[in-house]
């Protein structure tokens, strides 16, 4: 094993050590992460919210018994993995141990750590996108053929794990258009490793056909409530602060391309990036949707600075360049992560508020960042409807029925009672047991309204159970409402309001 390998194994400890350190213990799994690992209990080549990849990994979570750190453990392999992959692309690039050690530490102290704490596709998504940039470096020095199928395969299963992966190509296929490497479309193996991804990713097509395409619906509803508020400025400031430590690399990265002799082959990654960057900012996409593209040119810029630094008074700035992703991390530390808690950040929000942390999805400024109040409440929620079903369930099947999904897979993950929750939003409508009568309902709702008097003429008895009642939970105020005795089969009414929302 090469030396410099060594170096790479404690960069990927510390990965792992800093990932597991990050979360407060005050913090919970996050909305999504519920819904993911719930996925593990419906197995499918498809689901309304995500391709299928995350429900596999879902369920080797839940073989390896479902605990928080097996759920934690997966996005940091993933993001070490991006780490490795990066290392291996600088090493086919002719970058020393400067090189290695820059990216590395850019790539460890950035935004990877803010998405590798959350079990949700954006971390397989990042490190795909990466090593299909690796794949295509291989290409181009080798130009061997079997760098096209691996590339495939790698898109393949990118498109299985998050939709995202498709701007990569329609960026760098007109890239490569206007350069020297149009040449690969004249080769028959492209074509025949289209194939390959084609037949990859066919049963997630037709499990949309046969669904009637709900991606589309997700991104028309996505467009309608998230995207809507996109502020192009503000994606173009977001686009910096990612890797704010090693921002410098990258723009050195793309001087490189453009004028390093060496790199005039891989030009191409320059107009990439350009293309693809419009068209994230043309679609008003989130601002993490881009991350994937970042750390292929820390490699690049990496090492281009390793030559441009190679000697006289410039090596001496080599030491900088590896302080400065240290020095850059210590506030970002301080505001971008779950480590402080929820009282502390509501009585010291300036500095969350001056990077934009504290807004969310509706366009507001709230007191906490949106993910750490998504990480609160949960448990608070599943422990008052367990205690609510385990006093039902003695009269006749319950069934739990919750506004959204994060409500209905927290309380599946934490119930200690066997509760399969169910709700109208997201997954959960194709997850309803319609082959049980059901003689009492626990209604959990995202605000009281008049459920108890339009529900409630269906029960002989009915009342609200409780609240959540954390005030920095996102879920503050979900209420539980208890139905007892159910007066009709309610499974067609059920029916009926399943078959609305699949129409709608």
């Amino acid at each position: 094993m090469k030396k410099s390998y060594w170096v790479l194994i404690l960069f990927i400890l510390a990965k792992f050590i800093l990932q597991y350190s990050l979360i407060s213990p005050e913090y919970e799994l996050q909305r999504d992460e519920y819904l993911h690992l719930d996925q593990a209990n419906h197995l499918a080549w498809g689901y309304l919210s995500v391709p299928p990849v995350t429900s596999w990994i879902s369920w080797l979570i839940k073989i390896l018994g479902n605990s928080v750190f097996w759920v934690k453990f997966f996005p940091a392999l993933l993001g070490a993995l991006t780490m490795f992959v990066v290392w291996k692309a600088i090493e086919e690039l002719k970058g020393g141990l400067f090189a290695l050690v820059l990216a590395s530490l850019g790539l460890l102290l950035s935004v990877l750590l803010r998405i590798n704490i959350l079990y949700q596709p954006n971390s397989i998504d990042i490190f795909l996108w990466t090593l299909f940039f690796y794949i295509l470096i291989k290409y181009v020095n080798t130009e061997k053929v079997k760098w096209m199928y691996w590339g495939a395969i790698v898109f393949g299963f990118g498109i299985l794990s998050k939709y995202n992966i498709v701007f990569l190509a329609l960026g760098f296929i007109p890239a490569i258009l206007v350069t020297r490497q149009r040449k690969i479309f004249t080769n028959p193996h492209v074509y025949w490793s289209v194939l390959i991804a084609l037949m990859i990713i066919s049963p997630n097509l037709f499990w949309q056909y046969n669904n009637g395409f709900p991606v589309i619906h997700h991104m028309k509803e996505l467009s309608e409530t998230q995207l809507v508020n996109v502020n192009r400025l503000d994606f173009f400031k977001s686009q910096l602060l990612f890797f704010i430590g090693v921002a410098f690399v990258i723009l050195f990265g793309f001087y490189a391309l453009l004028f390093y002799k060496p790199f005039e082959k891989f030009r191409f990654f320059f107009w990439g990036y350009v293309v693809t960057i419009g068209l994230f900012v043309f679609f008003k996409a989130k601002n993490y949707y881009a991350i994937g593209l970042y750390p292929i040119y820390i490699g690049f810029g990496s090492v281009y600075l390793d030559y441009f630094l190679k000697s006289g008074w410039k090596r001496f700035l080599k030491p900088v360049c590896l302080l400065h992703p240290v020095i850059l991390f210590i506030p970002v530390y301080n505001i971008s992560f779950p480590n402080k808690s929820p009282e502390f950040i509501a009585s010291h929000p300036e500095d969350y508020r001056k990077f934009g942390d504290l807004r969310w999805e509706d366009g507001k400024d709230h007191s906490l960042p949106q993910d750490f109040a998504d990480m609160l409440g949960w448990k608070e929620l599943a422990q008052k409807v367990d205690h609510e079903y385990s006093s039902l369930s003695k009269t006749g099947n319950t069934l739990v029925l919750c506004d959204n999904y994060g409500q209905a897979g927290a309380i599946n993950y934490y119930s200690t009672k066997g509760i399969k929750a169910v709700s109208f939003n997201a997954d959960y409508i194709n997850w309803f047991d319609l082959s049980k009568k059901y003689k009492n309902l626990i209604r959990v709702k995202d605000r009281p309204e008049d459920e108890l008097q339009k529900t409630g003429v269906f029960f002989e008895h009915s009342k609200i159970a409780g609240f959540v009642t954390n005030k920095y939970a996102r879920e503050k105020g979900t209420v539980i409402f208890r139905f007892e005795g159910a007066k009709m089969d309610i499974r067609k009414r059920l029916q009926d309001e399943i078959i609305k929302v699949k129409n709608r």
